[in-house]
Formats: C-alpha cells, sequence, structure tokens
C-alpha cells in the first residue's frame, strides 16, 4: 500500500463541515498528488456512490469511495476531524474520514489491497490508533501497515484466551484479505470455528482461516457440529463495505460459536463458494446492495436478505436470526423479482433536484468534451496545414493526393468535422445515461441527432438528454407482466422512448429550441468592442471564481457550447480563446510567486510551485488548488484579478481557439498568438503581484509544521476544482 498515500495524502485537521466538503479537500491532494485528472468529474462519481447508499459506518468512520475513469492509480487519502462530519450513520458524525479511489479498470492486486484496508477499520485498535497520531507521516505509515498500532501507544492489548495462539490478534482479520490476491479480496473470510474452540481434530482457529471453497472440517466424533452459515456481501463499488461487512459477519461469527464462511462479490472479482460448502450451511446471510450473482445457489435454505451496512453493523443480529429461521424450518423460494436500476436505487431522500440535475448534466458534457477536444484540434491542424479554405476542399475520398499539404490539412479538417456531428448526440445520450443508466442510452442518442439535425444544437442536447432519461424512467415505473419482463430492456424501452422523444423533437420543441440556439448564435457574432471586452472580463472572473466549481462550469460550457459546429463564429472563437486563457493565469501566477519570493510560502507550496508551471502551461487548473486552499481570501480574489485582466484583453486582441483545450501547446493554432500569450502574460504578472503584496502584509511563511503539498486544504472554498477539460 505504500504507493497508495502518503504524507501528503493525511489531513489530521480536516475542518469541512460536511461530506461533500470533506470529500473535495481530500480529492484535491489526489489532483496535488496526480492521482486524479479530473477533480470535478471525480467528485461526481463519489457524490453518485453516496447517493447509491451512505457510506457513515459506526464507530465515527465515513469511507466515501468510487471507482472512476478519473482515477490514474488507486489511491487513498486520510482526514481527521476534530468536530465530525455527517456521512450518514446511525451512531453520528465520523471523525476518521478515508477518500478511497480506484480506476475503472484498477487490476485485482491493487484492489486486494483496498480491500484489506477496509477490513482494518472493522478493528477498534487501529482506529484508536490513528485518533492518537499525532503527525501525518505516523498515520501515513499506520495505514499503509509499516508501523503496528502498538507503536503509537494507543492500543491496548487484550489478555489472550486461554488456549488461544500468540499472534492470532487484530491483524487476523486483515491477513486473509491480502493473502488472497490470487483470488479475491477477503474470499479467504476467516471462515473458522470459534476462538478457542481449536484443538486436535477440530476445524482451524481464527488465525488460520479456511478457504471459501474449501468444506469445513468434520468436527471430532465427541463435539456437538457447530452451526455452519454462508454468506455473500457485495456493494455498488465493490471496494470498502463488501469487505468490512464479511470482517464484521466473521468476527461476529467467532463470537456466537458458528461456523461462517463469506463469499465477497468484490471488483476484484470472487471465487464462488464450494457447492459442498453451501450443501453443509445450515443458513444463508446475504448482504448485498447489487444484486447477488447466481442467487439461486442457496434457494432452499433458511435466509436473511439485508443490505450491505446492515452486515456492518450489527453482525450479530443477523446470525441470530438466521439462526431462528433454522430453527422455525423457515426456508426461501426462488426470488424471479428484478431488481431496480441502478437509478432507482440512488438518491438521497434530502437530496435536492439542482444537485441531481448538475450531475446529469455533467455526466453528458464529461463524454462530450473528448469529442470536442479531439475534433476541435483536428479542425484546426487541418486549418493550420491545408489554409483557412480548406473547409471549401472536396471529400478526400474522391480526391487525396499523398504529396499535397492541402489534401493532408482536408483529410484532418474531415475527420474533425466527423467527431463533431457525435457531439450533440453524446451529449444527450449521457445525459440520459446519467439519469436511467444504459436503458437511457438509445433515446438519448437518437434524441440529441434530431436535435442536430434540427439546428437545435447544444440547447437541444440538454433538453433531448434530460426528456429521453425522464421517459426511461417513467416506464420503469410502470407495472408489467412478469412474462415481459425479458423483452423490457432490449425491445419495449427502447422503442417506446425512442417513439417519445423523437415525436417531442421532430414535432413539439425542436424549432422552439433551433429558434433560440440561433438566437444565441447571432447575439455572439454580433459583440464587438467594449460588450466583447466586458464579456471576456466576466467570463475570467467566472473561471476563476471558484477553479473549477459550478461557476467555472458555466463559463466553459458556454465557450465549448459556441466551438460545438463544424463552422463557429469568430466571436465563439474568440470566447473559447479568453476561456483558456483566463484559466491558465491561477496555476502559472501561483508558480511564478513561489519562484520570486518565496520565502513567502512553506516549503510544500514552493514544491507545488515547480509543478504548476507545467500544469498552468497545460490549461490545468488543479496547479492552483494546493495555494487557494491554504490561503483562499489572499489567492482567489488575485487570481480573479488577473483571470478578468486576461480575459479583457484577449477578447480586445482577437485572439481565436477552436480547441477547448491544449493551453500553450495549441498555442500556434490560435489566432493572433503572440498578442494572445500577452494577455496571459498581463494577467498572470498581476496576479502574482496581488499575491507577493497580500501575502507580503502577513509575513513570512512557516518552514515547517506542513504535512504535505496541500496542507491546509481543509479550508478549501466548497467549490475549488478545475475546468471539465482540464
Amino acid at each position: 500500500m505504500s504507493e497508495m498515500i502518503g504524507a501528503d495524502l493525511v489531513d489530521l485537521d480536516l475542518s469541512a463541515d460536511t461530506k461533500e466538503a470533506a470529500a473535495r479537500a481530500l480529492a484535491a491532494r489526489m489532483v496535488a498528488r496526480g492521482r486524479v485528472t479530473d477533480l470535478e468529474g471525480f467528485l461526481a462519481d463519489v457524490a453518485a456512490r453516496e447517493a447509491q447508499m451512505p457510506t457513515g459506518l459506526d464507530g465515527g468512520i465515513g469511507i466515501p469511495h468510487c471507482r472512476s475513469a478519473h482515477v490514474t492509480e488507486p489511491t487513498l487519502a486520510f482526514g481527521r476531524s476534530a468536530t465530525g462530519i455527517d456521512f450518514g450513520a446511525p451512531d453520528g458524525p465520523a471523525d476518521l474520514v478515508f477518500l478511497i479511489a480506484a480506476p475503472a479498470g484498477a487490476d485485482d492486486a491493487h484492489l486486494t489491497i483496498l480491500s484489506s484496508l477496509a477490513r482494518k477499520l472493522m478493528d477498534a485498535e487501529f482506529t484508536a490508533a490513528l485518533r492518537a497520531a499525532d503527525t501525518a507521516e505516523t498515520a501515513a505509515a499506520l495505514i499503509r501497515g509499516d508501523e503496528p498500532p502498538t507503536a503509537q501507544g494507543a492500543r491496548t492489548a487484550p489478555a489472550s484466551a486461554p488456549g488461544e495462539t500468540a499472534g492470532a490478534s487484530e491483524d487476523t482479520a486483515v491477513v486473509p484479505a491480502a493473502a488472497s490476491a490470487g483470488t479475491t479480496a477477503g474470499s479467504t473470510a476467516g471462515s473458522t470455528a470459534p476462538t478457542g474452540a481449536a484443538g486436535p481434530g477440530t476445524s482451524p482457529g481464527p488465525g488460520t482461516p479456511a478457504e471459501p471453497g474449501t468444506p469445513a472440517p468434520a468436527p471430532a466424533p465427541d463435539e456437538p457440529r457447530p452451526f455452519r452459515i454462508v454468506a455473500v456481501t457485495s456493494c455498488p463499488t465493490g471496494i470498502a463495505h463488501t469487505y468490512m461487512a464479511a470482517e464484521s459477519l466473521e468476527n461476529a461469527g467467532r463470537e456466537a460459536g458458528v461456523e461462517l464462511v463469506v463469499e465477497t462479490q468484490g471488483s476484484a472479482g470472487f471465487a464462488r463458494l464450494d457447492p459442498a460448502v453451501i450443501a453443509a450451511a445450515d443458513g444463508v446471510i446475504l448482504a448485498h446492495d447489487v444484486p447477488v450473482r447466481d442467487k439461486d445457489r442457496f434457494t432452499g435454505k433458511p435466509t436473511v436478505d439485508v443490505g450491505v451496512k446492515a452486515g456492518i453493523n450489527r453482525p450479530a443480529e443477523l446470525i441470530a436470526e438466521v439462526r431462528e429461521k433454522a430453527a422455525r424450518g423457515e426456508v426461501s423460494a426462488p426470488a424471479h423479482a428484478p431488481a431496480g436500476t441502478p437509478v432507482e436505487r440512488a438518491g438521497d431522500a434530502t437530496e435536492g433536484y439542482g444537485t441531481k440535475l448538475r450531475t446529469w448534466l455533467m455526466s453528458g458534457v464529461s463524454y462530450m468534451v473528448p469529442f470536442v477536444a479531439a475534433g476541435g484540434l483536428l479542425i484546426a491542424l487541418g486549418f493550420a496545414i491545408g489554409g483557412w479554405q480548406v473547409n471549401k476542399a472536396p471529400s478526400v475520398m474522391d480526391h487525396f493526393v499523398w504529396t499535397q499539404t492541402d489534401s493532408w490539412g482536408a483529410l484532418l479538417f474531415q475527420i474533425g468535422g466527423v467527431a463533431f456531428k457525435f457531439l450533440v448526440p453524446v451529449l444527450a445520450g449521457y445525459i440520459a445515461y446519467g439519469m436511467a443508466d444504459r436503458p437511457g442510452l438509445v433515446p438519448g442518442f437518437v434524441g440529441g441527432a434530431i436535435a442536430l439535425d434540427a439546428g437545435a444544437g447544444f440547447l437541444g442536447g440538454l433538453a433531448a438528454g434530460l426528456i429521453a432519461g425522464g421517459v426511461v424512467l417513467a416506464i420503469q415505473r410502470v407495472p408489467i407482466p412478469a412474462v415481459l419482463r425479458g423483452i423490457m430492456p432490449v425491445v419495449v424501452i427502447p422503442l417506446v422512448s425512442s417513439a417519445v422523444i423523437g415525436f417531442l423533437m421532430l414535432v413539439v420543441i425542436g424549432k422552439p429550441i433551433a429558434s433560440a440556439q440561433k438566437g444565441l448564435t447571432d447575439w455572439l457574432s454580433g459583440l464587438t468592442g467594449t460588450n466583447a471586452v466586458l464579456l471576456g472580463a466576466l467570463l475570467g472572473l467566472m473561471m476563476c471564481f471558484d477553479l473549477g466549481g459550478p461557476v467555472n462550469k458555466v463559463a466553459y460550457a458556454f465557450a465549448t457550447a459556441g466551438i460545438a459546429v463544424t463552422d463557429p463564429s469568430d466571436s465563439a472563437m474568440q470566447i473559447m480563446a479568453a476561456v483558456m486563457a483566463a484559466g491558465m493565469v491561477p496555476p502559472l501566477a501561483m508558480a511564478l510567486a513561489t519562484t520570486v519570493r518565496g520565502r513567502l510560502f512553506t516549503p510544500a507550496e514552493r514544491e507545488n510551485g515547480k509543478a504548476a508551471w507545467v500544469l498552468g502551461a497545460s490549461f490545468i487548473s488543479e496547479g492552483a488548488i494546493p495555494f487557494a486552499a491554504a490561503d483562499p481570501l489572499r489567492v482567489i480574489p488575485s487570481a480573479m484579478a488577473g483571470g478578468a485582466l486576461t480575459g479583457a484583453l484577449s477578447m480586445a486582441f482577437g485572439a481565436t481557439l477552436r480547441a477547448p483545450h491544449g493551453g500553450v501547446f495549441v498555442v500556434p493554432l490560435i489566432g493572433s498568438p503572440l498578442l494572445y500569450l500577452v494577455a496571459i502574460a498581463a494577467g498572470v504578472c498581476v496576479t502574482t503581484a496581488l499575491v507577493v503584496l497580500l501575502k507580503g502584509m502577513r509575513g513570512q511563511a512557516p518552514e515547517s509544521g506542513t504535512t504535505g503539498p496541500a496542507a491546509q486544504e481543509a479550508g478549501a472554498p466548497k467549490d475549488t476544482g478545475q475546468p471539465v477539460a482540464a
């Protein structure tokens, strides 16, 4: 786990007062470490997971976690709150917060390590040691397993039970998860005889867990046969709750004197229980929030079916309940009722529609941006190679000369144009997907394609995606006879939803939205002089106000919507140029400030300043996050002033940009590139001067006491983040 967490990913003074702010503060550390590429996209994935089920656990623990395409490698960040943060646990706020980030395609070995951490969290001595840790380095070492809890003096080792083997202590529950990397983390679930029951001819004790696929050893002839339970645990992400529930059930089973074997259906896959083990079981516990795979294996046995958190919080009750059912002879019948879709299970009763709407829209935008980037860059390269008349070139399928640069320019331009044709359908399709999961894809893409044909553009895609998702959700709520359920997702839902969205877009709302889109385009095209400069300043302020929060997203979406066509107007390309220039100012200014007045910054901030040069030049705003989080009252106003100046100058100079991303690396493709760089330099100098002035009034920064590159990120503004495309 050494590469997953370091001192810079630990915040022992987490000052956030909400779970969203806590996740943002810890995620910002991951961004600064280079482990997360899109802060807002990652936080949206965390929020989506949180909406499915609160991640607070009894004992003052919060474990927000998710698998995300915005994570480069498995990472863990830890925060300790003095006041507690509500993560929805029954016993109150959490003071220990673990943010677990796994890539969408994480390998089994990494997921095994994360699952072993989840099992550690069920150990009171481990959590007590974390509460007693006095430095970030110590806490990180504890989590990695470099230091045992005894190193903190926080652990009081319990007296060994008579006959208990030395070493069968608090590490016992963790070893099975780590040792099973070759199969599935936690699948070696300490499925053993009760503690202290081990002896010659009996099943192994807690220090020697049995494999889940191995039948339990037979008891000695003079011993009563213990009650046997098989269990399955699973959660939507398959990283934390899955293995914590397994550990909790195993511990409760040992205390209750039963043989309990757990099959963890986690992200790394799962090892099926041996049929002989299932056949010999007296009862079944299913603790899950996603459908249990191969559930029919357990039909005909006394079964307790609950959510995964019940397996964590009240395992003893579940064991007692399944034993009572067995005593009554109550067994489960085959169940054919379909589980709800992820969206039907998602959502907190207290979650507002505004939050949901933003999540749905960002789902569509995040999938659309790569098409905008690829298409825009290809078109810009086409103009650079083939000249400004390349858009009038014939199709390269009819005319292509290998030795002519014009042909290559036309090729790039036409490929970019094809990529742009996917923008609106992808936007609509993935908005619907965010609302209704996979059933929303077909009507979303159909509605987006119709919006494109109708000239409704970006606005039409937004409307089509929201309507398509709503139609699918409405269809899914209609009671359906069991005989038709099998064809619903393949035939009925795509057919009905596509027909409805097609009718609405073609007959009802397509033309009005197209008129609104044309009006917006005409307004942008008519911006000149003072109006254009003021718009540039406003967009610059918005880009630097919350560094990736909602205000920043509005500005960025406004700019990308303008260029998301094959032939955007000059005004639209000027707006895109102004937005990108302003977004580059904060990290570049912080890098310059740490260079010219290093004594005003902590050693960790000076180190961050080196990385901020590259991040800012690439239009990646993460480089400014540690600075804004540590000192928001000085950094953010300074960044806004520089961003406003850069945006205004870019518009005044008439700089244009076809690509929504790229930073200085696409300067050759920018109209008026030298003046564009002057605008960026002016904003950087203004922000640097203001930051140096304001920090100079405070005095020299401390040389020690920081815990990492983002030591004070707990004080980050609530909406700190980065541009969508960054």
